[in-house]
């Protein structure tokens, strides 16, 4: 959840939708997101809308992971009162941070009780958390087993000590994959591992011992994303001093290609950029309904919304955001409404990334030359089965940024 929060058009205090938006809701997949914006402590890398004790001391109760619950509750019925009886029941669950596990068992389990009173689960609904290595134990996840959760990610990030601490990790190497065994005792039907690749001082050796370890713990999906510096991070403020050197992208596209070697030779297949699972079962399925242009309501602060090419954001601030809805009226702090060229665009954007590619039909006829060329240079190749689609290639993967560029002309 980026800390940063695009302009917009007001909100109505009420949180009402415009009816277009409406319009055809539960003809689409529609899921929840959950953000939890405590942290025990701030990573050197994140930029991400989280908040540590001491940061939040002075915003009082109102702000506190104490109270936290009963704040998602009431957005969660707030969300029942704006889409009303079309709402149909929540396919996904996405409990996002932060570290939503900082927060006791009950509180999550009664988060996903309170959508489950209000909407319904679908048969089958992918219920999902993140997890930090060192915030759980086989007790806190067979609670949330028991409580509904039935997908688990952790933040492993690396097997190396040197690494985890130039990236203000604070968990035990080998705590992550020692978790994975205890939410598979616990029951948990699908395991995400999360790496991140190009950290300075990372060697390729780092990084294939990071990957053999993700992959002999055994989950069945693994998250592998480059690191970026971001603006007004402690991690950008030493690369910007010069105490750490800035990571090419040429040693991020040699670790992204050491890491689908990896993946693919243990029986991961990858369906989106940085994303691989070993069966079909085992993608997430909450990140594919934000990459098709599915539904979703974003409770929490600084959380993100989207239903019938409607986007709104809550406030940041996690008193900001209790104030409002104490005050029985909207924590959204602006909207806006994605015209038919945006929602193409973002398709294009989104849909790429994807192993079933896009249908060329999104394309322009300047979107369709360059599409052509990249067919030509190996970029993009037809997917197999489906006509009128193209996908990116393992070179195009490398190069996916200039490729989408090239196709949204």
């Amino acid at each position: 959840m980026p800390s940063a929060l695009p302009d917009g058009e007001p909100v109505p205090s009420d949180g009402s939708l415009p009816a277009h938006a409406l319009d055809g809701l539960g003809s689409r997949p529609f899921g929840f997101y959950l953000h939890v914006p405590y942290c025990a402590s701030r990573c050197g890398y994140c930029d991400f809308n989280t908040y540590t004790a001491t940061e939040l001391r002075s915003s009082g109760t109102v702000a506190s992971q104490e109270t936290y619950a009963d704040n998602v509750v009431a957005e969660v019925r707030l969300a029942r009162r704006v889409l009303g009886d079309a709402a149909p029941p929540v396919r996904t669950v996405f409990l996002g941070g932060g570290t939503p596990t900082l927060l006791p068992a009950a509180d999550l389990v009664r988060m996903l009780a309170a959508i489950r009173e209000e909407f319904g689960l679908a048969e089958g609904a992918e219920v999902t958390t993140e997890a930090n290595p060192e915030s759980v134990d086989p007790a806190y996840l067979a609670e949330l087993r028991e409580g509904g959760y039935n997908r688990i990610s952790f933040g492993m990030q690396s097997a190396r000590p040197h690494v985890l601490k130039l990236l203000d990790r604070h968990h035990t190497p080998g705590r992550p994959e020692a978790c994975v065994a205890e939410a598979r005792a616990a029951g948990f039907e699908h395991v995400n591992l999360d790496l991140i690749y190009g950290t300075p001082g990372e060697s390729d050796d780092d990084w294939r011992a990071s990957l053999d370890a993700a992959i002999g713990a055994g989950p069945d999906h693994v998250s592998a994303y480059s690191l970026i510096v971001e603006e007004g991070t402690r991690l950008a403020a030493r690369v910007g001093r010069g105490e750490l050197p800035m990571i090419d992208d040429d040693v991020h596209a040699d670790r992204y290609l050491i890491a689908e070697e990896a993946l693919s030779a243990a029986g991961y297949r990858w369906y989106e950029v940085s994303n691989w699972s070993t069966t079909p079962e085992g993608r997430c399925r909450h990140n594919e309904l934000y990459w098709t242009g599915g539904d979703w309501w974003g409770a929490g602060p600084g959380a993100h919304s989207h239903v019938g090419g409607v986007r709104w954001w809550n406030a940041k601030h996690p008193a900001e955001y209790a104030r409002a809805l104490a005050e029985s009226r909207t924590p959204a702090q602006g909207h806006e409404r994605l015209t038919a060229e945006d929602r193409r665009v973002e398709r294009i954007l989104l849909e790429l990334r994807l192993a079933e590619g896009i249908p060329l039909d999104l394309l322009t006829e300047t979107g369709l030359k360059a599409a052509r060329q990249h067919l030509a240079d190996g970029l993009l190749a037809p997917t197999p089965y489906t006509e009128g689609r193209a996908a990116l290639t393992l070179q195009g993967r490398l190069l996916a940024d200039a490729v989408v560029r090239d196709l949204v002309d």
